[in-house]
């Protein structure tokens, strides 16, 4: 749930960008869902440990089971899905780029973000800002602020939106953002990677715990009852 909450509500991220395509957002929704689906099983365990009732254990248990083979399930989805991710996220940047209106939003400050730390113009190269309609339709010769390379020009320009320069051989940077802000969430993966595991153990642990209380509690034997002879 927490991974959810964070890509849903980060603004000062690639996130941010991503956050624009319909997919992601679900995504996030069906992340949150399942997070406190697994609060409310674990509650239900709660319940049934200590009240000793096996129903709730092996509810517990077994949507404990479902959660654990849907979390390999996409997991394995997004390893074998690969090269359709990646289209995906360069579909989503150049529509950002194509309405890039350099109104300075929470978006578009991410993006610019992006370009001046990473010293990148665009996703697969400088290029892909040819796309943009506020520079297609400028009678002005316009580039992106965030892309201006300081080696070239020493002028100091805005951060942000667009800036206008004498000819059509911008000061800018040649190389997309592709591959660094690949490496930015491969970095990140990584550290969501170690805490589903993490997260994955413990669920481990709870479906070994919770099936060993459950054979361990006493069914009552109601043949040892005495009867009482009227």
């Amino acid at each position: 749930m927490g991974f959810g909450l964070w890509l849903l509500l980060d603004k000062q991220s690639f996130i941010v960008v991503l956050n624009n395509s319909t997919s992601v957002k679900v995504g996030c929704y069906i992340l949150i869902g399942v997070g406190a689906f697994s609060m409310l099983m674990g509650f239900v365990g709660c319940l049934g440990a200590i009240y000793e009732i096996r129903c709730l254990l092996g509810l517990y248990f077994t949507c404990l089971l479902l959660i654990l083979i849907a979390q390999i399930a996409a997991g394995a989805l997004i390893y074998f899905q690969k090269e359709v991710l990646n289209n995906e996220m360069s579909n989503i940047v150049a529509k950002v780029l194509e309405g890039y209106p350099g109104n300075n939003s929470n978006m578009e400050q991410t993006w610019d973000y992006i370009q001046r730390t990473m010293e990148c113009c665009g996703w697969n190269d400088h290029h892909d800002w040819n796309s943009n309609m506020v520079i297609r339709n400028s009678s002005q010769l316009l580039f992106p602020c965030s892309c201006q390379n300081t080696s070239l020009s020493e002028e100091n320009l805005s951060n942000s939106g667009f800036c206008e320069f004498e000819t059509s051989n911008w000061p800018i940077y040649n190389a997309g953002c592709s591959e660094s802000v690949e490496s930015w969430l491969i970095t990140n993966l990584g550290v969501v990677l170690g805490i589903c595991l993490g997260v994955a153990f413990i669920e481990l642990l709870g479906m070994i715990l919770s099936i060993c209380l459950c054979r361990n509690i006493q069914m009552e034997d109601y043949t040892e009852v005495p009867k009482y002879n009227h």
